[in-house]
């Protein structure tokens, strides 16, 4: 018998603690707001339940899109471009 996945932040809180205490959330951290075309990078902060993949931090992209709260990013990836959706919380510019 295979053992089950238990999610895909398993094992990860210490990776996407800040100095092991999560990061404070602003207003003004959820209101920003980018052009398309501007260039940005993927950084995980505080809640973890709309946080985008680990695989993802850190990287620098392109925003394509909006959609309602959040910002849809091309970026490069395991060898392809990808396009991931990111809530604007996450993003800062580069």
């Amino acid at each position: 018998m295979t053992k089950s996945s238990k999610g895909i932040l398993a094992g990860r809180s210490r990776n996407l603690s800040r100095h092991h205490k999560p990061s404070s959330q602003r207003v003004r951290d959820t209101i920003k707001n980018f052009d398309i075309g501007e260039r940005v990078a993927i950084i995980p902060k505080g809640n973890t339940r709309n946080i985008p993949h680990p695989r993802y931090k850190g990287k620098v992209g392109v925003i394509t899109e909006r959609r309602k709260n959040g910002y849809v990013v091309e970026v490069n990836a395991m060898g392809a471009k990808r396009l991931i959706v990111v809530h604007a919380r996450h993003i800062e510019r580069v």
